[in-house]
C-alpha cells in the first residue's frame, strides 16, 4: 500500500499516510482539489486534482453517487456556482512553493556579486533618463542665466528630479524582477539565487519594490552604514537576512529552493560569482595603485 504526505494551508509537510485517511481528509474538508500531495514513484507534488481518479475522491462515500462530472467541470471553470471552487491563481501559488526540502541561503559573496552586476544594469537605466535631463538642465540655465532666482529654482527641480530617478528607476527594476516568474534580478539569475517570501512564496510587486526603499531609507537614517551593516547581517544571521528582508519578510535562497528539486542547490560560490568577485577586486587593485600614484606624484610636484 502505497503511503502518502500532504502540504497544509501553511506549507507543512505531513505523513505518511495511507490513501483512506487522504480521502477522510478530503470529504471532512480538511484537504481540497489544490492541496498537494506525494507518494513514492512520483516526480513531483502534485495537486489533489491530478490524482483523484488513482485516489478515488470523487465517488461520495455510502452513496455510490459519482462526483467526477461535478468535480471536473470545477476544475476547468464551466461549474456555474460552487462553495468548493479553488480559483486558478490560487492553486498556481500554491504549487509554486514546494516545502520540506533542505533550503540554501544565499551567503554575502554571491549576493555582493548580483548587487555588482545589478548596479551596472541600473546605471544604465538611470543614465539613459539622465542624460537627456542634463541637455535640457543646461539649456535652462542659460536660457535663464540673468535671474539667479530662476536660476536656484531650476537647480533644486533638477536636484530633485535627479535623487528621485536615482531611487525610483532600481526600486521599479527589482519590484518587476523579483516579483516575475523568475523571482530574481539580471544579477541574482546570474549567481544563481532568487529571491521569496520567508515562506518560499513569490514576492508581490510591492514588496519587492518596498524591499529596496527599506534598504535606502536604512542607509540614509545610518549616515551610508545601513550597506555596510546589511552586510554583516547577511553574513552572520541563521537565515542571511539583511535588515530589509527582516522588514519585508524575504529571503535569499539559491534558485533551487522551494522546488522539487532541492538537491540541485549549490552551496560554493559559482563560477559566475567567482568570475565578478575577481573583476571587482582587480578593479579595487588598479584603483588604489592609481591613488598611490597620484599622491605619489602630487607629493613630488611639491618639494
Amino acid at each position: 500500500m502505497s503511503e502518502w504526505y500532504y502540504a497544509d494551508a501553511r506549507r507543512e509537510r505531513h505523513g505518511p499516510v495511507d490513501a483512506g485517511v487522504i480521502r477522510d481528509k478530503f470529504r471532512s474538508g480538511e484537504l481540497d482539489l489544490s492541496t498537494l500531495v506525494w507518494c513514492e514513484g512520483m516526480m513531483e507534488w502534485k495537486p489533489l486534482s491530478a490524482m483523484a481518479d488513482e485516489l478515488q475522491l470523487l465517488v461520495q462515500a455510502n452513496t455510490g453517487i459519482d462526483l467526477r462530472a461535478d468535480y471536473t467541470a470545477i476544475e476547468n471553470g464551466t461549474a456555474t456556482y460552487t462553495p468548493y471552487a479553488a480559483s486558478a491563481a490560487t492553486l498556481e501559488e500554491r504549487s509554486s512553493a514546494v516545502q520540506g526540502g533542505e533550503i540554501v541561503h544565499a551567503g554575502l559573496w554571491r549576493r555582493f556579486a548580483a548587487s555588482c552586476i545589478d548596479s551596472i544594469v541600473t546605471a544604465v537605466a538611470s543614465y539613459a533618463l539622465l542624460i537627456p535631463l542634463f541637455l535640457v538642465f543646461g539649456l535652462s540655465m542659460s536660457a535663464l542665466a540673468q535671474s539667479e532666482l530662476a536660476g536656484a529654482g531650476v537647480s533644486i527641480g533638477f536636484m530633485v528630479t535627479q535623487y528621485s530617478i536615482s531611487i525610483l528607476v532600481p526600486a521599479l527594476y527589482f519590484g518587476w524582477m523579483q516579483s516575475s516568474s523568475s523571482m530574481a534580478s539580471l544579477g541574482k539569475m546570474a549567481v544563481g539565487i532568487k529571491v521569496v517570501r520567508g515562506n518560499g512564496e513569490r514576492l508581490s510587486f510591492w514588496r519587492s519594490f518596498l524591499r529596496y526603499i527599506a534598504l535606502i531609507l536604512f542607509t540614509l537614517v545610518t549616515c551610508g552604514l545601513g550597506m555596510f551593516i546589511a552586510g554583516l547581517m547577511v553574513a552572520f544571521t541563521e537565515r542571511k537576512q539583511g535588515v530589509h528582508d527582516m522588514i519585508c519578510d524575504t529571503l535569499v535562497v539559491d534558485r533551487w529552493a522551494f522546488t522539487n528539486h532541492p538537491e540541485w542547490q549549490q552551496r560554493g560560490l559559482g563560477t559566475v560569482t567567482i568570475v565578478v568577485l575577481s573583476i571587482f577586486g582587480l578593479l579595487m587593485l588598479v584603483g588604489i595603485i592609481g591613488i598611490v600614484a597620484l599622491f605619489g606624484i602630487l607629493a613630488s610636484h611639491g618639494r
